[in-house]
């Protein structure tokens, strides 16, 4: 009998191990069409994110100058045109380059409005008299961009050209299906070269402004124990103003208003800000970045986050009630700021699938900033570059949950400064304050003046104490 049942076993086993082959077998030579949509079909491709366009830049140029080194260079002078046709430049038609007067400027088209620079060969419009100072080609076929739509924040320029490479690439990859509808409404597809021109130079945003409304810490009614007791209330368990207030009076008979919570909590936003935004946290190479929302008035706001991945350090973040690419580029520029030398290409820096990361790192890289967006996308490890970076998408996941946990007991915010401080608030408590399994269950970064404080009230009264010689250093500077 046991003879039996152990050929059993073993025969069951070979069973097993068919199975496993023939599933590898499948699942490597016959597709699963689960869905009648190509994803790589440029119809679903008005997203995404082409590579940068090259920028050719003009110069203000003077013609006496240029025309003193043709002297020096050749041993004679340039001599002015000789116009033989019926159309002469007017004398007040000047180079927008290099300001060259009409002697020097021949018509190029025939009386059709294109004239060209002999000093500095420029080609110009008589009817533009606006002179750019940059144009933007395209990098597959060598075609300028064509400006197409103007938008909030930026333009977008068109690669025109029927002939370019990525318009015929894309065009191939249409089925039978997907061209006849482009016939028809070729809106619906993304078969040209595009880029999006930023209007707003968010490099020249202030990033270390305070919170509107603080107050100052004179206290007439109550002392700065009761302050530090309602920000550990109100930040570090999580209970809204109107509760903190109740504690304060159950437990240790401190008559308060819910008002004068939020005004602490304001004031002590405005004085952490400072220390937590320019602390040096000695960042790694691995930076996670995600968004999520709350709510202010019903209306939805979307906060913006970048935290180190291995030390798990809140180092970027922003609210704002858009989700376009300007918060994510100040986002980034607050992370950015914690390296005392930006690591370039070794950064790892890893987000969703949003474009507007990709838009950002297009405008990092215009301004020097070199370095790559890995992207996860999806909840599933369907690709190798999912699979590595997972771990690091989970991470920013669970920053999240903590971060809705936090603000979800007061069922949105009355104002934008209420987020805002709470924001704040938030992350000086996540990186200095709260207990962390990471970090055996203390603080991410220790501070010594901190550490020999027993009680959290302390521990808020003295990171309030650092932060306000923070702001004095920095003044007398």
């Amino acid at each position: 009998m046991s003879s039996i049942i152990s050929i059993l076993v073993t025969y069951n086993q070979l069973l097993l191990s068919q199975i496993n082959q023939l599933l590898v077998f499948i699942v490597k030579n016959i597709p699963l069409n689960s869905s009648k949509y190509d994803i790589t079909s440029p119809k679903y491709k008005k997203l995404t994110v082409d590579k940068l366009p090259i920028i050719k830049t003009f110069e203000k140029l003077d013609f006496k100058k240029l025309l003193t080194e043709y002297s020096i260079t050749n041993g004679k002078n340039k001599k002015p045109v000789n116009p033989r046709g019926n159309n002469p430049v007017s004398t007040d038609t000047v180079c927008p380059r290099c300001g060259a007067p009409h002697i020097y400027i021949y018509d190029n088209a025939g009386g059709r409005g294109q004239f060209c620079c002999k000093v500095c060969d420029f080609h110009f419009s008589k009817n533009k008299v606006d002179f750019k100072t940059e144009t933007f080609i395209c990098p597959f076929c060598g075609h300028a961009l064509t400006k197409k739509k103007d938008r909030k924040n930026f333009y977008i320029h068109k690669c025109i050209n029927k002939k370019c490479n990525f318009y015929r690439n894309s065009l191939a990859k249409l089925s039978l299906r997907d061209l006849e509808e482009y016939m028809k409404d070729k809106h619906k597809f993304k078969l040209h070269y595009i880029y999006r021109e930023f209007t707003t130079n968010y490099f020249d945003i202030d990033l270390s402004s305070m919170p509107k409304g603080a107050t100052s810490l004179n206290f007439r009614n109550f002392s700065s124990h009761v302050m530090s007791l309602c920000l550990t209330y109100n930040v570090n368990l999580g209970l809204s103003t109107r509760h903190t207030a109740r504690a304060l009076w159950d437990i240790h008979g401190v008559k308060i208003s819910h008002v004068m919570v939020s005004r602490y909590a304001i004031t002590a936003a405005a004085l952490v800000k400072p220390f937590v935004d320019n602390y040096d946290y000695k960042p790694t190479n691995y930076l996670a970045a995600d968004e999520t929302y709350t709510k202010v008035k019903g209306v939805r706001q979307y906060v913006w986050l970048v935290m180190d991945a291995i030390k798990k350090s809140i180092l970027g973040y922003q609210v704002s009630y858009t989700r376009d690419t300007g918060p994510c580029i100040l986002t980034m520029r607050m992370a950015f700021a914690k390296f005392k030398e930006f690591p370039g290409k070794s950064l790892k820096f890893i987000a969703d699938g949003y474009t507007a990361y990709k838009l950002a790192q297009q405008q990092f890289n215009l301004n020097g900033f070199d370095f790559d967006v890995t992207q996860v996308i999806g909840l599933t490890n369907d690709d190798p570059v999912s699979t590595e970076y997972r771990w690091v998408k989970q991470i920013i996941e669970r920053l999240n949950r903590t971060f809705k946990f936090s603000y979800r007991v007061t069922n949105g915010f009355g104002s934008e400064e209420g987020s805002n401080t709470h924001l704040a608030l938030f992350v000086a408590y996540y990186n200095f304050l709260r207990p962390h399994s990471y970090a055996y269950w203390g603080p991410l970064n220790s501070i010594p003046e901190l550490e020999k404080i027993p009680t959290m009230p302390g521990k808020w009264q003295k990171l309030i104490e650092l932060s306000q010689n923070l702001i004095l250093e920095n003044q007398l500077k």
